[in-house]
């Protein structure tokens, strides 16, 4: 302002100069939203991220049932119950259709004579559906029927003549003994062929012929009585029936045999014994063995060939099947007289000897038994001996009620809810552990490689590579190698490399943000080095961080179950990969063993990877005060 002006200024009266806001009172501008801390608003932000919030829920509930059912689980992972293998989950009742401790089974074998699938429980079998028509195999199956006894002579000299030789009997000319036999007339059975055979009986000095060299496949009777009067011998007490069949020249033969009956006049005193030497259903006969001291049992067929089964019916079948009740159903166990007197004294139940099994009286539902069938009785004293009584298995196991394992028990009879939440622990716990030393080392370690940079950036930088080259699966085995498959080795050979990650993706966002505006204005401003690190770049820096660090918990665990599939899982401790690695092989028979914890493995990877999705957008100070 020059001279002329400031005169100017000057000469302006008071009048013109007054007060704009004379009246009112001046203070700061009230604001429109509340005071918020950067927590509080970061918490806002997750929350409107619903996936972010329902993986929240998601995994809370699995760290909690981690922490907490093996501490409460009536069902502890020590018990180990050959009799419990492999029970289907189980939630509703048996016959709801799911979830109900039954399975389903196709093309199962049907034993016959027990009207039930071979080798399973009757009163746990439902839904059964027999096959119409049976399966013809060549097999002898203790559940097959019929069919033919296929007698092979495996040499193809020509010369040769195999025998196939019953068990001996007594015959006479006088009893009008007859053999009655059921020939079969298929061709071309495998490689081999319908060859020449004869017939006779053994036992006296000569033969005697039934059917001499022939090539004869229908059914035949022939009178053994006549043939030994043909031969003049009234007797033969040691006989044997024998087939003789000679061998084709460049060919196997064979005769097939469908059954061979004895018959003789009324009164007969050995017609029994001729009845367990010859055969009606070819598969039994066949079935037949010499017994553990080489002795020949009744019905046993000798052969200097091939004795086998032809044709054989085996029938199949369909059915549901209630594993629970195959374990803990109904049946009968004998107790001690030092047992029931026990039970009394428990005051578990009343029994008087002198009246019977009807005098039982069951006072608690803790006794084992739940009625007496029958007792028995000292035949010189009638005191007590043993009672025979019915009772559930779940009882004789110690249970008080029937249980329901709802994932099913493996293959030790130990529940898997229980077991696999016990080894989850053990692998958050471990993933937990280096997830935390592996974030701050990593973090502080890749804050001063970005930050400094220059010198002591390429030295750190050379070192993170030298390590990084060293492939992880080798410094595992190592550690293994030398300080044994416990928690604290897994736990230093992760963190050994674990936070090069960590430390890697923090320093390049400190070299993206080191030189942003606000850093540097605090630089000039005399800002500390510690300051602008943790601060000023941090903060900004922490939501890219912080998602790839929370995935670190999930590949702790595949990791550690990759490590059991190897043979090199926790020894003497329950973790996640030593159950999955155990497991593996019921993938077919059992799937369940496989699928629901690899669901759970799954609900953890997806959960953790939303839950740090949502973390991210939250702690980015950036999006501060947004509404998105």
């Amino acid at each position: 302002m020059n001279k002329q002006q400031f005169e100017q200024f000057n000469s302006i009266p008071k009048e013109k100069f007054a007060f704009a806001t004379q009246s009112e009172k001046l203070h700061d501008k009230k604001l429109d939203t509340k005071p918020t801390t950067f927590a509080r608003d970061s918490f806002k932000r997750f929350c409107k991220n619903k996936a972010s919030v329902a993986a929240s829920i998601i995994l809370g509930i699995i760290i909690l049932l981690a922490i907490f059912v093996p501490v409460f689980s009536s069902y502890g992972i020590d018990r180990v119950s050959a009799a419990e293998r492999f029970l289907e989950p189980k939630l509703f009742e048996a016959g709801t259709g799911f979830w109900d401790g039954t399975k389903k089974y196709t093309n199962m074998v049907y034993d016959i004579d027990n009207e039930v699938p071979a080798g399973m429980y009757k009163p746990a079998v439902m839904n059964l559906v027999v096959d119409s028509e049976p399966v013809l195999s060549n097999q002898a199956s203790t559940y097959g029927r019929g069919g033919y006894v296929i007698f092979e002579n495996q040499t193809s000299n020509g010369s040769t003549i195999n025998m196939l030789t019953s068990d001996t009997f007594a015959v006479t000319a006088s009893g009008n003994y007859s053999v009655t036999l059921d020939f079969g007339d298929t061709d071309n059975v495998g490689e081999s062929k319908l060859g020449e055979y004869r017939i006779y009986l053994s036992g006296g000095d000569e033969p005697v012929v039934l059917r001499d060299w022939s090539r004869n496949y229908s059914d035949a009777t022939f009178n053994i009585s006549n043939a030994l009067t043909t031969a003049n011998l009234d007797v033969i007490a040691n006989a044997r029936l024998v087939f003789e069949l000679k061998s084709e020249v460049n060919v196997n033969s064979y005769i097939l045999i469908k059954s061979c009956v004895f018959t003789a006049n009324e009164g007969v005193s050995n017609l029994e014994r001729l009845t367990t030497v010859g055969f009606t259903d070819a598969t039994q006969m066949v079935l037949i063995a010499k017994d553990e001291m080489g002795n020949f049992p009744d019905g046993y067929w000798s052969c200097t060939g091939r004795k086998g089964v032809y044709a054989s019916a085996v029938y199949y079948c369909s059915f549901t099947y209630d594993t629970y009740a195959a374990v803990y159903d109904q049946t009968e166990v004998v107790y001690a007289k030092s047992d029931l007197e026990r039970f009394e004294a428990e005051g578990l139940c009343e029994y008087d000897p002198a009246i019977g099994p009807e005098s039982f009286v069951r006072l608690s539902d803790k006794c084992p038994i739940d009625s007496i069938v029958s007792q028995k009785l000292n035949s010189r004293t009638g005191q007590l001996i043993e009672v025979t009584a019915l009772s559930y298995r779940y009882r004789q196991m110690g249970y008080s009620k029937m249980p329901k394992f709802i994932f099913g028990t493996d293959s030790s009879g130990i529940d898997l809810f229980t077991r696999m939440f016990q080894g989850l622990r053990t692998s958050l716990v471990l993933g937990v552990c280096t997830f935390a030393f592996c974030f701050m080392f990593g973090l502080v370690w890749g804050a001063i490689s970005g930050y400094f940079g220059g010198a002591v950036d390429l030295a750190m930088e050379r070192f993170t590579d030298i390590l990084g080259g060293v492939p992880w699966i080798v410094v595992m085995t190592l550690c293994i190698l030398h300080l044994g498959n416990n928690f604290f080795t897994f736990f230093l050979a992760l963190c050994l490399t674990g936070w090069m990650g960590t430390a890697g993706r923090t320093r390049t966002q400190f070299y993206r943000f080191k030189g942003m505006e606000h850093v540097l204005a605090a630089r000039t401003l005399g800002a500390s080095d510690w300051r602008l690190i943790f601060k000023h770049i941090l903060p900004n820096s922490l939501g890219t961080i912080i998602t790839s660090a929370v995935l670190m918990i999930p590949s702790v665990i595949f990791s550690e179950a990759t490590l059991a599939y190897l043979n090199l899982g926790l020894q003497g401790v329950a973790s996640f990969g030593v159950l999955l690695s155990n497991n593996q092989q019921y993938l077919q028979s059992h799937s369940y063993l496989i699928i629901i914890p690899s669901v759970v493995m799954a609900l953890l990877m997806i959960s953790f990877n939303l839950f740090g999705n949502g973390l991210r957008d939250a702690v980015n100070p950036t999006l501060k005060g947004s509404e998105g």
